[in-house]
């Protein structure tokens, strides 16, 4: 990685840390992680991701599913990768610059575990957003569906609870 990038990196982490402490409760509660995979947009909870950073080497590990991408180390630490989008059934994340890795915080995963998406959209509050009721049921790990003035949804979901969806967690082939 250059050293442009981690410094980016670090300052926009130093920023989010800054900004969060200077938040109260319920505004932390109220915030979201804004994440985009193609043309759909979803909100983490900021306790459920431990850490957001790019994408390190993986080495692949084989007879495997397509969407568990392999290994990383992570200071030290063996992480498995999962490609979100291709969890979901839909196109793997492609190799670009805004790719980033969502590690799960401890609390929601008893393994180290992180998802791929291919861009992180931010902070959002959800005072800004409506809910929408979800007609369509979804797997366990959708929370609520939310919806932007300009109309544009956002699916929510728990990383706790996809960390221990069965589909998730049999990554062998």
């Amino acid at each position: 990685m250059s050293r442009a990038a981690r410094l980016d990196l670090r300052s926009f982490q130093q920023e989010l840390a800054t900004r969060l402490a200077s938040k109260t409760a319920a505004q932390v509660e109220s915030s979201r992680l804004g994440l985009a995979c193609g043309d759909t947009r979803w909100l983490i909870r900021l306790a459920d991701a431990g850490e957001v950073i790019a994408v390190p080497p993986i080495v692949p590990v084989p007879l495997t599913q397509p969407w568990f991408l392999g290994l990383a180390n992570i200071r030290g630490n063996l992480c498995s990768v999962i490609d979100f989008p291709a969890f979901l059934g839909r196109a793997r994340v492609g190799g670009g610059s805004l790719a980033r890795l969502i590690l799960l915080a401890s609390g929601s995963s008893e393994q180290s575990v992180g998802i791929v998406v291919e861009r992180v959209l931010g902070l959002r509050n959800l005072t800004q957003f409506k809910p929408v009721e979800n007609t369509a049921p979804g797997p366990s790990w959708h929370v609520m569906q939310w919806q932007e003035d300009d109309g544009s949804t956002w699916q929510e979901i728990d990383l706790g609870r996809l960390a221990r969806d069965p589909a998730f967690l049999q990554v062998s082939a």
